[in-house]
């Protein structure tokens, strides 16, 4: 069994890593942790709350009926895991880890932890609510669906890669989300729901309508069009009525920022005024955007960007560090194993899908 000092050693080399992660990390700075309940281990579940929007009725005079608060609950698992697991012979060195981080494993662990957990976050676009994308829409043809949401195009092109993204038809008051692909001619499409049933409720369409499949290739960016996609983006978020429940934020690739540079609306952070900010890749405002330039956005400049952009309402994280332990090392040699066990997940409400926006796009 451990002796204290063992395992206080080992506590404190785990939190050291986690010290540079938060530091760095963008995930950190565009989310939130507004959820209930404990993650005691790796399969942790915590309920994740908001409530129904409420409105301002009419007063008559007459008997006030009240309204019932309706709470949205949904569930987060920390389904995702790592781990560090490394011997050291000379104890003392793993003290001056721990004392001065830099240049050492430490260091090594934090920021590949945050490359990791970043890649994971940035990797979740398809929770941007249907409508809420910025890219060159696909609107060639005409359709006609019927009550199940099986869509039926004339001079179309479908493509598999139009699976999860918005359309919306002539008839269509709200956007729905492509669910399959089954030809050129033919996709099913389903309400936007994750934490609901997500059938179609849309009714018939009849043939002819004409139709729009949201940011299925990307936009190239230049220097001069570039402020244009970002006041659209901002516009998405204005017309959801979240763009001033929060700091708004924007995560660009280097390549997309590199086009940014160009633009007389960004205002760039220089490392003389702005070095604490910078750690975590905020390079500057842009149309009331706080920028961050991350490496993990999604995709590439061949095939696109998926950049996102919102506020920290938007996405619900958990993580913690569930295991901290030293152990003997390997029999008739010197020194300790050490190892760590970090999990983490995240949730998206579908009442909460709309407090983002995507740029699909090359630079």
């Amino acid at each position: 069994m451990p002796s204290n000092y063992a395992t206080n050693l080992a506590q404190s080399f785990a939190a050291a890593p986690l010290k540079i992660f938060y530091e760095a990390s963008v995930a950190d700075s565009i989310t939130n942790r507004n959820y209930e309940g404990e993650i005691k281990d790796k399969a942790s579940v915590v309920n994740v709350l908001t409530f129904a929007t409420q409105d301002w009725q009419t007063y008559t005079g007459a008997v006030i009926t009240p309204t019932a608060i309706q709470e949205v609950k949904g569930q987060l698992s920390t389904d995702q895991w790592k781990d560090y697991y490394f011997t050291v012979k000379d104890i003392d060195q793993l003290r001056s880890w721990i004392k001065e981080p830099q240049g050492t494993v430490i260091e090594q662990l934090g920021l590949r932890l945050k490359e990791i957990v970043d890649n994971f976050v940035l990797s979740q676009f398809a929770k941007v609510q249907a409508g809420q994308r910025v890219g060159t829409d696909y609107t060639t043809g005409t359709v006609a669906i019927d009550a199940a949401g099986n869509v039926t195009g004339t001079g179309t092109t479908f493509t598999a890669a139009m699976v999860g993204r918005g359309f919306k038809a002539a008839g269509q008051s709200v956007w729905y989300r492509v669910a399959t692909f089954g030809s050129a001619t033919a996709i099913t499409i389903v309400q936007d729901l994750d934490d609901d049933t997500n059938t179609y409720n849309g009714g018939v369409i009849g043939a002819g309508a004409t139709f729009t499949v949201e940011a299925v290739t990307p936009i190239a960016l230049t220097s001069v069009n570039a402020d244009a996609q970002i006041i659209k983006l901002r516009t998405k978020l204005k017309k959801a009525k979240v763009w001033d429940k929060g700091q708004p934020w924007l995560v660009i690739s280097s390549d997309v920022y590199a086009t940014l540079l160009g633009s007389a609306a960004l205002t760039p952070y220089t490392p003389a005024a702005y070095e604490n900010v910078l750690q975590k890749g905020i390079v500057g405002m842009f149309r009331g955007f706080k920028i961050y330039e991350s490496q993990q956005v999604s995709g590439d400049n061949s095939n696109g960007y998926h950049c996102l952009a919102g506020i920290d309402q938007w996405m619900t994280m958990a993580e913690a560090l569930v295991e901290a332990e030293e152990e003997p090392f390997i029999a008739g040699n010197f020194g300790k194993g050490y190892k760590g066990l970090f999990v983490y997940g995240v949730k998206v409400l579908d009442e909460r899908r709309k407090c983002a926006a995507e740029l699909f796009a090359t630079a």
